[in-house]
C-alpha cells in the first residue's frame, strides 16, 4: 500500500497559504501585503509547465501576491513540494522559473519544500558555465527532515503547517510498516 501525499499537501496549501508562508518562509511572509489577498494561478502554471515535464512532482502552485512596498506590483510565488530525490529537480525549478518570468515579465520567487527522507539531499541551485558564459539560479528550499527532532514542538504549535509537517514526518517514518494487529478486520 502506498501513502498518498499529493492531495493533503494541495488541500493544506490552498486552505492555509498564509500559514504555509509564515511557517516555512517567514521573511517572505513578512514582506507580503496579506490585506490585498492572493490568487492561485493553477491554469497559468499548467500552461507554462505542460511541455516541461521534468520528473515526478508532488505539488506545484503558482500564487499571486502583493508586496507591502506596493511599488513593485504583483509578485508571482512558485511553490513546489518535492517528495523524492530527483537529479533533475533543481533544473526543473530553473525551467519553471524562467518560463514564468518570460511569460509574465514579473518578479518571481521560486520556493521548494523538500519532503523526502534523505538527509544529504538539499538542492537549492542550478547552474552551468560554458566558454566564460555563466548562469546560476538559487532558490530557497526548506527540508522537512530538519524538523524531525522537534515533533513535540510541531504538535504543540498553533500554525497549521507545523501540524502538516509533523504528520508528514510521522507518516514517512511509518511508511510500509503496517502492523498486522492494526489491519482492518472484515466479517
Amino acid at each position: 500500500m502506498s501513502d498518498e501525499y499529493d492531495s493533503p499537501w494541495k488541500v493544506a496549501l490552498e486552505r492555509y497559504f498564509p500559514e504555509f508562508m509564515e511557517f516555512y518562509f517567514p521573511v517572505i511572509f513578512d514582506d507580503i501585503d496579506w490585506t490585498s489577498g492572493y490568487d492561485f494561478l493553477d491554469k497559468e502554471l499548467q500552461q507554462v509547465t505542460r511541455d516541461a515535464e521534468l520528473g515526478r512532482r508532488y505539488v506545484d502552485k503558482l500564487v499571486r501576491v502583493r508586496r507591502l512596498c506596493g511599488d513593485e506590483g504583483w509578485v508571482y510565488v512558485h511553490i513546489e513540494v518535492q517528495g523524492d530525490i530527483e537529479n533533475v529537480f533543481a533544473r526543473r525549478m530553473f525551467t519553471y522559473h524562467y518560463r514564468l518570468f518570460d511569460r509574465y515579465d514579473k518578479p518571481l520567487a521560486s520556493l521548494a519544500v523538500l519532503a523526502d527522507t534523505s538527509p544529504g539531499w538539499h538542492p537549492d541551485s542550478f547552474g552551468y558555465e560554458l566558454y566564460g558564459c555563466r548562469m546560476r539560479f538559487d532558490f530557497p528550499a526548506v527540508k522537512l527532515l530538519d524538523w524531525e527532532s522537534k515533533t513535540d514542538q510541531l504538535l504543540d504549535s498553533n500554525n497549521a503547517f507545523a501540524l502538516v509537517t509533523a504528520v508528514h514526518l510521522l507518516t514517512k517514518k511509518t511508511q510500509g510498516k503496517l502492523r498486522s494487529d492494526t489491519q482492518p478486520r472484515f466479517a
